[in-house]
């Protein structure tokens, strides 16, 4: 098989763009993604353009599929591209949720509007119309946390696995592209497959759950070195042009914070409602507060809040110890005036379970760390069905930050 190299990519795509605006190379078992930089003004007639690019690269030989991604071009003076490339924005990864699972709620009435992507009727005959993201997926839920190591990954992969275990069709969604972890905490190896139309990514799927994260497109040791807008693309793009299927419920895993990212997909994807994890520690509490409000403010309702890592039982004595305090969750949860959804124990089952691609609830659905995860998940379907059943959806607000 011919070498693929960063060279061979750039000088493939000569006939077709600028290479000068390609960055964000990653190279993975014959699968190739990549970022073109545009005028974000033009963001639609460039589609062509991107499918072009994308045919190029994929025309190399050792090269099975390719995916280009249109991200927004950085104006200089007069409108001018500066071209340069700012690979230095490097971010190291984030909580893998190794540490495993806080169980946060909240609760709040916002609304979720399923028609972000309209082009209020304004469509050129040039133009394709774009997909509509998430057509086929009844409820979306986002797992966040207001900073890192709180367990929101473990949190996120036993929710999704709990809610099939209801008999729900159950996806989820990896948004953490700099940390990616549902690979390895679903057992998942391999890269997507393209549809026959060589434009649609089938999900990669397990324990009955479909999966599509940035850790199937890249090395899991490859740092993602792509600055904001590459970021928006990405997520925007992994999300409309994959065959999620319908599907009762999308659990989206959240990067900590309340940056761009999150931003983003509150703003993009129709949200249902947000869980936010946390440990009881006061300064984990003060940063879900922040995650929380930031769900408020986008009118995103808050399902609840999740304390992780409550209680540790000593394996040998039987000694219950509050490492991180006990209880700190669900007293904010009270004063921030939503709902408690459950705690999850401090307990090296739940991180080597994690760890080795079999999450507790399916690899020891009897245990009560596994029964504590189905009722959490039963008490957050059950507001989502409310929510559902409520009142009807409502623009949301437009989000700019300066």
């Amino acid at each position: 098989m011919a070498q693929i190299t960063e060279t061979a990519i750039r000088a493939a795509l000569k006939g077709t763009l600028d290479p000068a605006t390609v960055s964000g190379i990653a190279i993975k078992d014959g699968a190739v993604t990549f970022a073109i930089e545009i005028d974000p003004a033009k963001a639609k007639e460039m589609e062509p353009l991107r499918q072009a690019a994308e045919k190029a690269v994929g025309a190399l030989a050792g090269i099975n599929s390719a995916k280009a991604i249109l991200t927004a071009q950085r104006l200089g003076k007069g409108g001018k591209g500066h071209g340069h490339h700012d690979h230095g924005h490097g971010h190291g990864h984030h909580d893998h949720g190794h540490g495993h699972n806080d169980h946060g709620h909240g609760h709040d009435h916002g609304h979720h509007d399923h028609d972000h992507d309209h082009d209020h009727g304004h469509h050129h005959a040039h133009r394709p119309v774009e997909k509509k993201l998430l057509p086929e997926v009844k409820a979306v839920i986002a797992v966040a946390s207001g900073k890192g190591g709180v367990g929101k990954s473990t949190t996120t992969v036993n929710l999704a696995l709990a809610l099939a275990g209801m008999g729900l069709k159950v996806g989820v969604f990896d948004a953490d592209i700099f940390g990616p972890s549902m690979p390895r905490m679903l057992a998942i190896s391999g890269q997507p497959k393209l549809d026959e139309t060589g434009e649609v990514i089938q999900p990669l799927e397990n324990y009955g759950v479909r999966c599509m994260s940035m850790g199937f497109l890249v090395p899991e040791d490859a740092p993602v070195i792509w600055r904001g807008p590459m970021v928006m693309g990405a997520l925007e793009q992994m999300l409309r042009d994959v065959n999620w299927g319908a599907l009762d419920v999308l659990v989206v895993d959240m990067p900590p914070g309340t940056g761009d990212t999150q931003l983003t997909m509150c703003q993009k994807v129709p949200l249902t409602g947000a869980v936010i994890v946390s440990t009881p520690q006061d300064i984990a509490l003060l940063d879900a507060r922040r995650g929380l409000n930031m769900f408020r403010k986008v009118d995103v309702p808050v399902l609840g809040i999740i304390e992780n890592m409550s209680t540790f039982h000593c394996p040998n004595c039987g000694h219950e110890t509050h490492i991180f305090g006990h209880g700190g969750a669900k007293a904010e949860a009270a004063k921030l005036g939503c709902d408690f959804l459950g705690e999850v124990p401090l307990d090296i089952a739940i991180r080597e379970t994690s760890d080795d691609g079999h999450p507790i609830v399916v690899a020891r659905p009897d245990s009560p760390h596994a029964h504590a995860y189905r009722e959490i998940a039963k008490r957050v379907w059950e507001k989502v069905r409310l929510i559902q059943q409520g009142q009807g959806a409502k623009a949301r607000p437009k989000i700019v930050v300066e």
